[in-house]
């Protein structure tokens, strides 16, 4: 493809960048007055922040701090935030003065589904004893709990108004352990859409590859800290086993983190260095956006996460591994044959295997690839369709 990218929104439901929001929703949800409760102001979760500020009576409380994660800006909200100081007792956190919410008016509580967090109990079990009404925002069930776990989960969830998903995998999950499914909603999830969109009207085919390589073989993209759990080692692996088998291709790994050093000299022991580049951290989105719309696929060997909806938004379709218990849940944006694949957790020739199929079946049909990656993110991950599903949910 050559030329700018068109615009791909499937349906007015989610194509929002030319219409005010004035005219998509009605400027505030006035028969009820809602706390957010949550454990941090996620950057990453900007959008869905603003578009809650802006067309409801919302006010935001936050945790202080959350592992490295980075904070949005509280200047994008004009409602009330407030910061609460995170106390970490072993596992369990204790979000304080979060349980004075109480009396402070509200009669809808929006918090994050996390048993862990005590404040929370306080906040759902006299908040229903006051009559409130109160949601959890959560992953919900991963589906490698303990019997002990269950039994938690099962009182916690089941004393809230309603639970609001990420995935429907955990949506069969919960409804298998009797949960009510018509308390249950797939929410999804977001990044910032707006933002990536805007940079997307400008995207168009490049040579950066073809350029660093000096070759026109296929690339393999990772975008994300290196760390452990990511388990990179297996692209190495399977980058070899392919190239033993006359079908090299290209890696790109943007990002930093512990392994950096371990995995440079896994290439250099393999003979890769001339096929891998380790482009090291970004935070530019228009650089970001080049990078991932000129890579032919985004391999996570460890869980995918928020890299799926990153990657997709861009029309990069993504690799990861099929054990879901052990996934995040924008592991459903991937649509075998369309959007992505899946290959046997942990095993490189699994995901050999499974690159080379994607690279030969669908080697002459990437732009229809890359449409379908984007009408899945336009459809049903970003902060519009999120926040509709949302207000229909805790206005009934």
């Amino acid at each position: 493809m050559t030329g700018r990218l068109p615009h791909t929104c499937a349906h007015p439901v989610t194509c929002f960048d030319s219409i005010p929001l004035s005219q998509t929703y009605p400027p505030h949800l006035t028969f009820m007055k809602i706390a957010l409760i949550y454990n941090f102001a996620q950057h990453y979760r900007t959008n869905i922040f603003k578009l809650m500020d802006r067309s409801m009576d919302i006010d935001f409380y936050f945790g202080d701090k959350y592992l490295n994660v980075r904070k949005m800006d509280y200047g994008h909200l004009s409602n009330k935030v407030t910061e609460l100081h995170n106390a970490h007792l072993g596992p369990l956190t204790w979000q304080k003065g979060a349980w004075r919410t109480l009396f402070r008016g509200y009669d809808t509580f929006i918090m994050l589904g996390e048993p862990m967090i005590l404040t929370s109990w306080i906040i759902l079990i006299m908040g229903r004893l006051m009559g409130k009404r109160v949601y959890f925002w959560t992953h919900g069930w991963y589906g490698r709990e303990t019997k002990i776990k269950t039994i938690i989960k099962k009182a916690y969830f089941g004393l809230a108004n309603g639970t609001l998903l990420y995935g429907n995998y955990a949506k069969d999950i919960m409804t298998s352990h009797g949960m009510k499914a018509g308390k249950i909603t797939v929410i999804h999830n977001s990044l910032m859409y707006d933002e990536q969109i805007n940079v997307r009207q400008t995207l168009q085919k490049t040579s950066i590859y073809e350029d660093h390589f000096m070759d026109n073989l296929p690339t393999i993209l990772f975008v994300g800290r290196l760390t452990p759990e990511k388990q990179l080692n297996l692209i190495f692996e399977a980058q070899h086993i392919c190239s033993q088998k006359g079908r090299p291709f290209n890696v790109v790994l943007v990002g930093d983190g512990t392994e950096r050093e371990t995995l440079m000299e896994q290439a250099r022991q393999k003979h890769l260095e001339a096929h891998v580049w380790f482009y090291g951290p970004s935070y530019n989105e228009e650089e970001l956006s080049n990078l991932i719309y000129n890579a032919d696929i985004c391999v996570s060997p460890g869980n995918i996460g928020l890299t799926a909806m990153h990657a997709m938004t861009y029309g990069c379709p993504c690799i990861t591994h099929n054990d879901f218990p052990w996934q995040m849940p924008e592991f459903e944006a991937i649509k075998t044959h369309l959007t992505g694949d899946f290959f046997e957790r942990g095993s490189a020739d699994s995901l050999a295997e499974c690159i080379e199929r994607w690279l030969s079946d669908h080697h002459n049909d990437r732009e229809s690839i890359r449409l379908a990656c984007m009408k899945e993110i336009d459809e049903e991950w970003n902060p519009h369709r999120q926040l509709s599903i949302i207000k229909d949910a805790i206005s009934h």
